[in-house]
């Protein structure tokens, strides 16, 4: 990535480190110094970027940070633009709350990677942890818009209250997927969890895998809806995720729920007959 700013981590982390008050999309107008001197909170209070990091580059809006970032929480917090690309696993809640721009995680992603995320693309290597693209404790909202794209297994409760937005998993999905949902698209290509989409009140989940729907809903009937080759071609344009025969063959099962809700929502299950 060339011209980019690139901090290295000095080495894993022997405490937890809070990354949220860092907005990288401003480094595009910082010089190397001014980056260095920018805080970040490393246990009981902040310290400057540069004892945790070496800095290379300048006033630019691509950032890469490399290194064992386990302990690393809330990077990319609030990102608005350009593309933060973390070369390593990352700890929890990256992504928080973005609203535009590009982060890429090169590996796994900690508790709520995504969380109440509003715009941009969100694009995890590996696997996520629980509440992905989910709400906080106590919040009411998941994710507002944007998409996020994980290309292991996520955990527990992905899409959990989600309002907007777009969210794949590529391999499997935890229990409570799409759970509480208001609107928005969960597409899981492996298997998904139980308790599926429960609570939810609108919203769709797309199953290409196994799942198992829950009591709460009702069969509708067995189709082929247009919107689904349409979003399954764009995953697999835009982010290369392949559907292989969902794309071109099968039916879906259509399941209407969450009954103890509204009731309006969707559980699609790809069947290849």
């Amino acid at each position: 990535m060339s011209g980019a700013v690139v901090l290295t981590a000095r080495g894993a982390q022997d405490t937890t480190v809070d990354a949220g008050e860092l907005r990288f999309d401003r480094f595009a107008e910082l010089g190397a110094a001014e980056i260095e001197r920018q805080t970040i909170w490393a246990g009981a209070g902040p310290v400057p970027l540069a004892e945790l990091f070496t800095v290379r580059g300048q006033r630019s809006a691509q950032v890469r940070v490399v290194g064992d970032l386990r302990r690393v929480e809330r990077l990319g917090a609030g990102h608005q633009s350009g593309e933060l690309t973390i070369e390593g696993p990352a700890g929890r809640e990256v992504g928080l709350r973005m609203r535009g721009g590009r982060i890429t995680v090169l590996g796994n992603a900690g508790w709520g990677a995504g969380l109440e995320m509003a715009g941009g693309v969100l694009d995890v290597a590996g696997d996520t942890g629980p509440r992905a693209g989910a709400a906080g404790p106590g919040a009411k909202r998941g994710m507002t818009g944007g998409e996020m794209i994980v290309r292991g297994s996520a955990g527990p409760e992905a899409g959990a209250s989600m309002r907007r937005g777009l969210l794949a998993v590529a391999g499997d999905a935890g229990p409570g997927a799409g759970r509480a949902t208001i609107a928005g698209t969960v597409v899981v290509f492996g298997a998904t969890g139980g308790d599926a989409g429960q609570w939810s009140k609108r919203g769709s989940l797309m199953a290409l895998g196994s799942v198992s729907i829950p009591a709460t809903y009702r069969y509708a009937c067995t189709y082929r809806p247009q919107y689904a080759n349409l979003l399954l071609r764009y995953l697999e344009e835009r982010h290369r995720l392949p559907a292989g025969r969902a794309r071109h063959t099968g039916l879906f099962r259509r399941y209407s729920g969450d009954l103890a809700e509204l009731g309006a929502g969707e559980i699609l299950a790809w069947t290849a007959e």
